[in-house]
């Protein structure tokens, strides 16, 4: 059995008074991919947030390899987290390399950061073609995989991505779908959100569906694929990986 990674206790966050997770708990087990899918407004990107550090719960609990962590007044960004947001929202004025480059910023060593941006481009041959170039010219879906060569700057133990296929045509959905499959066929800890839930549940072992901020399924990816109500909600036709 893989070691939980990370663990939500019935949290609950959101902005203001306004309550998008209300008592949410789940697990992401080292090492697996895990889907979290829902409708707008489910509160599937408060859940990345909460995760990443970016958003301070008004209470429950939060565990990192089975150590509780504090629930900070001020967000930031926790070690150890890639996070590719949704929008992609690279620096369209800024080049690609320089796009990159950011990614590693909290690494003070100017070696790492290199070692790091080689293996980006390694990973990722468009962008090193394209490192000269203002990251704003780029393609819908060569501006998510520079998102994501981003976070992957970090060298992170847990990747969340959020909305990753969101606005692409149906054959980059194919290509951004085959790069996080490499990237967990790697080790790395994935958490997807995912409206297109066919891609979601094909990428991953375990999966979440979220309801008004609430978990209302839980389960292996592949018993989701087949339950009835989220193939009525969620599995609409759409691209599959």
């Amino acid at each position: 059995m893989s070691e939980v990674l990370f663990e939500l206790r019935d949290v609950h966050a959101g902005h203001g008074d306004v309550m998008a997770l209300r008592g949410i708990s789940l697990r992401l087990a080292s090492g697996t991919t895990t889907a979290i899918v829902g409708a707008n407004g489910a509160g599937k990107s408060t859940t990345l947030n909460v995760i990443a550090g970016l958003n301070c719960p008004k209470s429950g609990a939060i565990f990192r390899k089975g150590e509780q962590c504090s629930l900070r007044e001020e967000p930031s960004i926790r070690s150890g987290i890639g996070y590719s947001p949704e929008g992609r929202r690279v620096f369209p004025h800024m080049t690609v390399g320089d796009n990159l480059r950011v990614g590693g910023f909290a690494t003070r060593r100017k070696n790492l950061v290199e070692s790091r941006l080689a293996s980006v481009y390694e990973r990722f041959p468009l962008l090193y073609e394209r490192r000269e170039q203002l990251a704003g010219t780029l393609s819908g879906g060569q501006q998510q995989m520079l998102a994501i060569g981003r976070a992957l700057m970090r060298d992170p133990e847990l990747l969340l991505l959020d909305e990753p296929t969101l606005g692409l045509a149906p054959k980059i959905v194919l290509e951004v779908a085959g790069l996080i499959r490499e990237i967990a066929e790697s080790g790395t800890t994935v958490a997807l959100v995912e409206q297109n839930a066919n891609i979601a549940l094909q990428l991953a072992s375990y999966a979440y569906v979220l309801e008004a901020g609430m978990v209302s399924l839980e389960g292996p990816a592949a018993e989701l694929r087949g339950d009835r109500r989220v193939q009525e909600s969620y599995l609409a036709a759409g691209a599959t990986a």
